[in-house]
Protein backbone atom coordinates (compact mmCIF):
# COMPACT_ATOMS: atom_id res chain seq x y z
CA UNK A 1 0.00 0.00 0.00
CA UNK A 2 0.74 3.39 -0.06
CA UNK A 3 2.97 5.37 2.34
CA UNK A 4 2.86 9.21 3.40
CA UNK A 5 4.56 10.32 0.26
CA UNK A 6 3.00 8.14 -1.87
CA UNK A 7 4.98 5.45 -2.96
CA UNK A 8 3.69 2.18 -3.59
CA UNK A 9 5.29 -0.89 -1.73
CA UNK A 10 4.76 -4.65 -1.44
CA UNK A 11 1.79 -5.96 0.89
CA UNK A 12 3.41 -7.13 4.01
CA UNK A 13 1.44 -10.77 3.58
CA UNK A 14 3.19 -11.13 -0.04
CA UNK A 15 6.55 -13.03 -0.25
CA UNK A 16 9.10 -11.09 -1.93
CA UNK A 17 10.39 -11.60 -5.21
CA UNK A 18 6.75 -13.98 -5.65
CA UNK A 19 4.67 -13.14 -8.86
CA UNK A 20 1.54 -14.58 -8.54
CA UNK A 21 -0.61 -15.77 -11.92
CA UNK A 22 -3.90 -16.39 -12.22
CA UNK A 23 -4.94 -20.11 -12.97
CA UNK A 24 -6.40 -19.10 -16.07
CA UNK A 25 -3.28 -17.68 -17.32
CA UNK A 26 -0.72 -20.85 -16.78
CA UNK A 27 0.93 -22.42 -19.32
CA UNK A 28 -1.30 -25.68 -20.89
CA UNK A 29 0.67 -28.88 -18.87
CA UNK A 30 0.20 -30.83 -21.83
CA UNK A 31 2.13 -28.59 -23.64
CA UNK A 32 4.88 -28.40 -21.25
CA UNK A 33 4.91 -31.94 -21.41
CA UNK A 34 5.39 -32.33 -25.33
CA UNK A 35 8.35 -29.78 -24.93
CA UNK A 36 9.70 -32.11 -21.91
CA UNK A 37 9.43 -35.21 -23.83
CA UNK A 38 11.37 -33.57 -26.81
CA UNK A 39 14.62 -32.86 -24.32
CA UNK A 40 14.83 -36.58 -23.37
CA UNK A 41 14.64 -37.90 -26.84
CA UNK A 42 16.98 -35.59 -28.39
CA UNK A 43 19.53 -36.84 -24.83
CA UNK A 44 18.44 -40.52 -25.26
CA UNK A 45 19.93 -39.71 -29.20
CA UNK A 46 23.02 -38.29 -27.72
CA UNK A 47 23.23 -41.63 -25.31
CA UNK A 48 22.74 -44.04 -27.79
CA UNK A 49 25.58 -43.23 -30.06
CA UNK A 50 27.69 -42.72 -26.82
CA UNK A 51 27.15 -46.13 -26.34
CA UNK A 52 27.63 -46.92 -30.13
CA UNK A 53 31.04 -45.50 -29.88
CA UNK A 54 31.60 -47.25 -26.64
CA UNK A 55 31.33 -50.57 -27.91
CA UNK A 56 33.11 -50.15 -30.99
CA UNK A 57 36.26 -49.76 -28.34
CA UNK A 58 36.08 -52.06 -26.56
CA UNK A 59 38.64 -55.23 -26.74
CA UNK A 60 37.14 -58.77 -27.42
CA UNK A 61 37.86 -59.55 -24.16
CA UNK A 62 35.30 -57.68 -22.81
CA UNK A 63 32.24 -59.97 -23.70
CA UNK A 64 30.12 -59.52 -20.54
CA UNK A 65 30.99 -55.66 -20.77
CA UNK A 66 30.21 -55.73 -23.96
CA UNK A 67 26.77 -57.31 -23.81
CA UNK A 68 25.79 -55.38 -21.12
CA UNK A 69 26.29 -52.13 -22.85
CA UNK A 70 24.65 -53.47 -26.05
CA UNK A 71 21.51 -54.58 -23.96
CA UNK A 72 21.61 -50.42 -22.61
CA UNK A 73 21.71 -49.59 -26.37
CA UNK A 74 19.12 -51.16 -27.25
CA UNK A 75 16.99 -50.24 -24.20
CA UNK A 76 17.86 -46.79 -25.24
CA UNK A 77 16.56 -47.30 -28.20
CA UNK A 78 13.40 -48.46 -26.79
CA UNK A 79 12.43 -45.73 -24.89
CA UNK A 80 13.46 -43.30 -27.59
CA UNK A 81 10.81 -45.01 -30.03
CA UNK A 82 8.36 -44.69 -26.76
CA UNK A 83 8.77 -40.64 -26.88
CA UNK A 84 8.35 -40.54 -30.37
CA UNK A 85 5.67 -42.18 -30.57
CA UNK A 86 4.52 -40.08 -27.84
CA UNK A 87 5.06 -36.70 -29.22
CA UNK A 88 3.73 -38.19 -32.68
CA UNK A 89 0.35 -39.42 -30.70
CA UNK A 90 0.24 -35.47 -29.09
CA UNK A 91 0.51 -34.19 -32.81
CA UNK A 92 -2.01 -36.01 -33.80
CA UNK A 93 -4.38 -35.34 -31.16
CA UNK A 94 -3.91 -31.41 -31.75
CA UNK A 95 -4.42 -32.69 -35.52
CA UNK A 96 -0.70 -31.43 -36.32
CA UNK A 97 0.64 -34.60 -37.15
CA UNK A 98 2.17 -33.67 -40.86
CA UNK A 99 2.04 -36.83 -43.20
CA UNK A 100 4.28 -36.39 -45.98
CA UNK A 101 4.11 -38.23 -49.05
CA UNK A 102 6.93 -38.57 -51.30
CA UNK A 103 8.12 -41.59 -53.55
CA UNK A 104 10.70 -43.65 -51.60
CA UNK A 105 12.70 -46.83 -52.21
CA UNK A 106 11.39 -48.74 -50.24
CA UNK A 107 14.60 -50.91 -49.96
CA UNK A 108 16.79 -48.38 -48.67
CA UNK A 109 14.20 -47.33 -46.35
CA UNK A 110 14.35 -51.45 -44.71
CA UNK A 111 18.19 -50.93 -45.09
CA UNK A 112 18.33 -48.05 -42.69
CA UNK A 113 16.27 -49.72 -39.64
CA UNK A 114 17.88 -52.80 -40.40
CA UNK A 115 21.21 -50.76 -39.69
CA UNK A 116 20.05 -49.21 -37.22
CA UNK A 117 19.46 -52.54 -34.98
CA UNK A 118 22.28 -54.55 -36.29
CA UNK A 119 24.30 -54.02 -33.03
CA UNK A 120 21.31 -55.37 -30.68
CA UNK A 121 21.09 -58.33 -33.40
CA UNK A 122 24.36 -59.60 -34.00
CA UNK A 123 24.72 -59.44 -30.17
CA UNK A 124 22.07 -61.82 -29.99
CA UNK A 125 23.41 -64.17 -32.74
CA UNK A 126 19.98 -63.11 -34.58
CA UNK A 127 19.89 -62.84 -38.72
CA UNK A 128 17.48 -60.52 -40.22
CA UNK A 129 16.93 -61.50 -43.89
CA UNK A 130 15.62 -58.08 -45.54
CA UNK A 131 13.85 -59.33 -48.76
CA UNK A 132 12.96 -56.23 -50.81
CA UNK A 133 14.23 -55.89 -54.25
CA UNK A 134 16.51 -52.28 -54.91
CA UNK A 135 14.06 -51.10 -57.97
CA UNK A 136 10.86 -51.00 -55.72
CA UNK A 137 9.46 -47.84 -55.30
CA UNK A 138 6.45 -46.49 -53.10
CA UNK A 139 4.46 -43.02 -52.38
CA UNK A 140 4.75 -42.37 -48.68
CA UNK A 141 5.86 -41.20 -45.47
CA UNK A 142 9.26 -42.33 -45.11
CA UNK A 143 9.64 -40.81 -41.55
CA UNK A 144 6.30 -42.27 -40.44
CA UNK A 145 7.00 -45.65 -41.47
CA UNK A 146 10.52 -45.54 -40.19
CA UNK A 147 9.02 -45.16 -37.25
CA UNK A 148 6.43 -48.10 -37.46
CA UNK A 149 8.85 -50.59 -38.94
CA UNK A 150 11.48 -49.77 -36.43
CA UNK A 151 9.19 -50.62 -33.61
CA UNK A 152 7.93 -54.01 -34.94
CA UNK A 153 11.71 -54.89 -35.50
CA UNK A 154 12.38 -53.64 -31.60
CA UNK A 155 9.79 -55.97 -30.86
CA UNK A 156 11.16 -58.74 -33.09
CA UNK A 157 14.79 -58.63 -31.84
CA UNK A 158 13.30 -58.64 -28.00
CA UNK A 159 11.10 -62.00 -28.57
CA UNK A 160 12.72 -64.03 -31.57
CA UNK A 161 15.43 -66.33 -30.93
CA UNK A 162 17.66 -66.86 -34.34
CA UNK A 163 15.99 -65.47 -37.43
CA UNK A 164 13.77 -62.16 -38.80
CA UNK A 165 12.51 -61.91 -42.65
CA UNK A 166 11.36 -58.58 -43.36
CA UNK A 167 9.84 -59.16 -46.52
CA UNK A 168 8.24 -56.52 -49.04
CA UNK A 169 5.74 -57.58 -52.26
CA UNK A 170 3.11 -55.31 -54.07
CA UNK A 171 -0.52 -57.02 -53.58
CA UNK A 172 -3.81 -56.03 -55.34
CA UNK A 173 -2.34 -52.14 -55.49
CA UNK A 174 -1.01 -51.93 -52.35
CA UNK A 175 2.83 -51.81 -50.73
CA UNK A 176 2.82 -54.95 -48.34
CA UNK A 177 5.50 -55.33 -45.55
CA UNK A 178 5.95 -57.92 -43.14
CA UNK A 179 8.42 -58.83 -40.56
CA UNK A 180 8.33 -62.40 -39.42
CA UNK A 181 10.16 -63.69 -35.90
CA UNK A 182 10.83 -67.29 -34.96
CA UNK A 183 9.83 -66.94 -31.02
CA UNK A 184 6.94 -67.35 -29.41
CA UNK A 185 4.40 -65.54 -31.48
CA UNK A 186 2.05 -62.32 -30.19
CA UNK A 187 -0.73 -63.24 -27.20
CA UNK A 188 -3.92 -63.73 -28.18
CA UNK A 189 -4.98 -60.34 -26.62
CA UNK A 190 -2.37 -58.72 -29.27
CA UNK A 191 -3.72 -60.29 -32.21
CA UNK A 192 -4.98 -57.55 -34.96
CA UNK A 193 -7.22 -58.11 -37.75
CA UNK A 194 -6.87 -55.75 -40.91
CA UNK A 195 -10.51 -54.01 -40.39
CA UNK A 196 -9.29 -53.32 -36.35
CA UNK A 197 -10.62 -50.04 -35.10
CA UNK A 198 -8.62 -47.68 -32.64
CA UNK A 199 -11.00 -49.02 -30.07
CA UNK A 200 -9.75 -52.33 -30.81
CA UNK A 201 -6.34 -50.87 -29.26
CA UNK A 202 -5.81 -51.30 -25.37
CA UNK A 203 -3.32 -48.47 -24.83
CA UNK A 204 -3.77 -49.08 -21.26
CA UNK A 205 -1.81 -52.82 -21.52
CA UNK A 206 1.35 -50.71 -21.80
CA UNK A 207 3.85 -50.29 -24.75
CA UNK A 208 2.87 -52.62 -26.50
CA UNK A 209 -0.80 -51.47 -26.87
CA UNK A 210 0.84 -47.88 -26.97
CA UNK A 211 3.16 -48.98 -30.33
CA UNK A 212 0.15 -51.02 -31.74
CA UNK A 213 -2.10 -48.18 -31.57
CA UNK A 214 0.67 -45.88 -33.40
CA UNK A 215 1.04 -48.28 -36.05
CA UNK A 216 -2.30 -48.59 -36.96
CA UNK A 217 -2.62 -44.05 -37.22
CA UNK A 218 0.20 -44.06 -39.11
CA UNK A 219 -0.88 -47.28 -41.54
CA UNK A 220 -4.50 -45.50 -41.53
CA UNK A 221 -2.65 -41.80 -42.60
CA UNK A 222 -2.07 -43.30 -45.76
CA UNK A 223 -4.99 -42.76 -48.22
CA UNK A 224 -5.13 -43.06 -51.56
CA UNK A 225 -8.32 -42.58 -53.92
CA UNK A 226 -8.68 -44.86 -57.58
CA UNK A 227 -11.58 -45.68 -59.38
CA UNK A 228 -14.09 -44.05 -57.05
CA UNK A 229 -12.32 -45.53 -54.07
CA UNK A 230 -10.90 -44.77 -50.97
CA UNK A 231 -7.84 -47.22 -49.80
CA UNK A 232 -6.60 -46.52 -46.56
CA UNK A 233 -3.53 -48.58 -44.89
CA UNK A 234 -3.79 -51.00 -41.93
CA UNK A 235 -1.99 -53.42 -40.17
CA UNK A 236 -2.62 -56.98 -39.00
CA UNK A 237 -0.96 -59.38 -36.26
CA UNK A 238 -1.08 -62.85 -37.11
CA UNK A 239 1.17 -65.92 -35.75
CA UNK A 240 2.35 -68.16 -37.83
CA UNK A 241 3.67 -67.75 -41.26
CA UNK A 242 6.90 -69.04 -42.66
CA UNK A 243 8.66 -68.62 -39.41
CA UNK A 244 6.44 -70.29 -37.11
CA UNK A 245 6.45 -67.01 -34.72
CA UNK A 246 4.87 -63.52 -34.57
CA UNK A 247 3.90 -61.62 -38.07
CA UNK A 248 3.37 -57.98 -38.38
CA UNK A 249 1.93 -56.98 -41.70
CA UNK A 250 1.41 -53.45 -42.53
CA UNK A 251 -0.42 -52.60 -45.94
CA UNK A 252 0.18 -49.43 -47.89
CA UNK A 253 -2.20 -47.64 -50.64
Amino acid sequence: MPDKNGVQHPDSTESPGRISTPINEQIDFSTILAAAVHDMKNSLNLLVQSVEQIVSTLPPELSDTRRQIVDLHYEANRMNTGLVQILSLYRANRESLPVMIDQCYVNELIEDIVLSNQLYASQKNISIDNRCTDELAWYLDADLMYLLINDVLINALRYGTSDIIISVSQQNDFLVIKIEDDGDGYPDHMLVANDAKPTDFNVSQGRTGLGLYFAHLIARAHVRSADDQVRQGSITLSNGGAMGGGVFEVKIP
